[in-house]
């Protein structure tokens, strides 16, 4: 499991490095439950299909979304409003794509694109019931957190 994670935990990190200028701070990942309700109030969803199947999600808080964007975009905002849908969608399309480079020796894939989920305490129905989902928490800007999830499996005969 942790060769198909570490890309993403490595994408993760050049990606806010990068456009945000902040070195995250790594947590311990830890499995979670399928149908685990989490505390974020958005969600940007990638789907992967091909030699594998799965999807990539990152989930936070509204004010670290606002922050973000503000971060990348450097405007205000005050609510989830189109740009800061827009905004963290963003950033899971380029943490999924750039994951899928480092798993490509792996997998052939195809990225599907962001599919924003919103609200309070949401859960996130996986494409399958038996998925096993890896969560990295992530710590950004002195405390606030985000937890990208990963779940991928090999498609039989692939």
């Amino acid at each position: 499991m942790e060769k198909y994670i570490k890309p993403f935990i490595d994408v993760c990190v050049n990606v806010f490095k990068e456009f945000l200028g902040e070195e995250l701070k790594v947590g311990r990942p830890y499995f979670s439950e399928v149908s685990a309700v989490k505390d974020w109030d958005i969600s940007a969803v990638i789907g992967l299909t091909g030699e594998a199947r799965g999807a990539v999600v990152i989930s936070m808080k509204k004010p670290l979304a606002i922050k973000v964007t503000g971060a990348i975009t450097g405007s205000q905002h005050t609510g989830l409003d189109d740009d800061v849908v827009d905004a963290i969608g963003e950033i899971v399309n380029i943490i999924a794509g750039n994951a899928k480079k480092g798993l490509e020796e792996t997998f052939r894939l195809v990225i599907s694109l962001p599919t924003i989920v919103e609200g309070k305490e949401h859960s996130i129905k996986w494409p399958n019931s038996q998925a096993r989902i890896m969560c990295i928490p992530f710590d950004i800007f002195n405390g606030e957190s985000f937890t990208l999830s990963v779940a991928i499996e090999a498609v039989k005969g692939a």
